[in-house]
């Protein structure tokens, strides 16, 4: 999804209070960037560029957490698919030919989620192509296409409370539904999270390039934005305060997954085409942890998002590893790695690129901000591989 198309992991914890008012932040909110009471279930949009066979198999972990995490409500799934990268060799206007396809939109893992989890949760696929320009309610674009968008709608309409929108990918289905229902997204949207851009505007990064009029629609309008950077001025790869990228050595751990997690995920990292991929994930076949795909380092961006939407912070207690605990659940001596949103005002360029400067006044953007960077890396690294060794189907199945 993010910066480029290498196998991401897109993980992430953490919640964020309802602002008190359209274009206010309450101020527990704004210090802390936590909820008061983090033992409420968050209601949450998952809009994700996830494909099958995947383009980036970090999309399909970080759809694990959006499942397991008790902390998460998951309402529905959005599947962000560019028509160019479904072909066998991709060539997408400023981007370097993919050569991984062909492929297509991630309905069979959203659906083995279900399976697992034994759960229900909607998912629509949003428009292949690219908004024709920053008003586009995209209304020409197939009726399959238009699944996604009217999923976001439908499931604003629903909800009781206020929605958070988590967003890994181009952001079109999210701009779309706000071109068409405006005063709807202004209601029932608590927060979008929206995982794209560079801290700086030297760098134009992949989620912006895939569709630049997403994101300029988005952050010209009056909606409760974080912003979290997947790139700096030096590229994708690179280490600042306030992009989220990190990287983990290896996915040596998968293997010691509860066991239908573990085929879930073996079955993106191994590119499997079976036809039975429900079955595929109740027995064990084959597996060589030795390949590549589990042994080269991983590229990391989304670990920040989802500890802000589910209310965990990243902490050590008594000199033990480093873990994502509830916030509510943190001592005043545990060391607490930090992160934070920060209130800022936003410009942003036709060419999607933004520029930020922090605020005390009213706002509706928020920039994301952590401490040195090396050592989040460094605690994440402890943490993430324990997180997902804690996912059980099981415990989530009555959510």
């Amino acid at each position: 999804m993010l910066a480029n198309r290498d196998c991401a992991i897109w993980l992430v914890l953490g919640l964020l209070l309802p602002l008190s008012g359209r274009g206010a932040a309450g101020a527990d909110e704004a210090a802390s960037g936590f909820p008061a009471d983090a033992a409420v279930r968050v209601p949450v949009i998952d809009v994700t560029d996830l494909y099958h066979p995947p383009q980036d198999v970090g999309d399909n972990f970080d759809l694990v957490t959006a499942y397991a995490l008790p902390e998460i409500e998951l309402r529905a799934v959005v599947l962000d698919c560019t028509e160019a990268f479904r072909k066998p060799v991709a060539d997408h206007p400023n981007m370097h030919p993919d050569p991984t396809g062909p492929r297509d939109a991630g309905i069979i893992p959203v659906t083995q989620l279900n399976y697992i989890f034994d759960r229900n949760v909607p998912f629509g696929v949003g428009p292949f192509r690219a908004m024709r320009s920053p008003d586009d309610p995209m209304r020409d674009v197939p009726t399959f296409q238009q699944t996604g968008i009217e999923l976001i709608l439908e499931t604003l309409r629903k909800s009781k409370q206020r929605v958070q929108i988590v967003s890994f990918g181009s952001a079109r289905a999210i701009a779309a539904a706000f071109n068409r229902a405006p005063n709807l997204m202004r209601a029932k949207v608590r927060r979008i999270h929206l995982c794209a851009g560079a801290d700086s505007p030297a760098f134009l990064e992949w989620n912006v390039l895939l569709d630049p009029n997403a994101i300029v629609r988005l952050l010209r309008s009056d909606l409760p934005i974080a912003i979290y950077p997947c790139a700096t001025k030096d590229g994708p790869f690179a280490y600042s305060r306030h992009n989220t990228y990190w990287c983990l050595p290896d996915l040596a751990f998968v293997k010691r997954m509860e066991p239908r997690l573990r085929r879930y995920l073996c079955f993106a990292l191994e590119r499997k085409s079976r036809a039975d991929f429900l079955r595929a994930m109740d027995e064990d076949w084959p597996v060589d942890f030795d390949r590549s795909a589990y042994t080269r380092r991983h590229k990391v961006w989304e670990t920040a998002v989802w500890a802000q939407v589910s209310g965990r912070r990243l902490v050590r207690r008594g000199g033990g590893p480093f873990r994502f605990r509830p916030s509510g659940q943190v001592r005043p001596s545990d060391q607490v790695i930090p992160e934070t949103l920060r209130p800022c005002r936003v410009k942003v360029r036709d060419n999607g690129a933004f520029t930020f400067e922090f605020t005390d006044g009213p706002t509706n953007f928020f920039i994301y901000e952590r401490g040195d960077p090396k050592s989040y890396e460094q605690a994440c690294r402890e943490a993430i591989p324990a997180l997902y060794l804690s996912f059980h189907p099981s415990a989530t199945k009555k959510q």
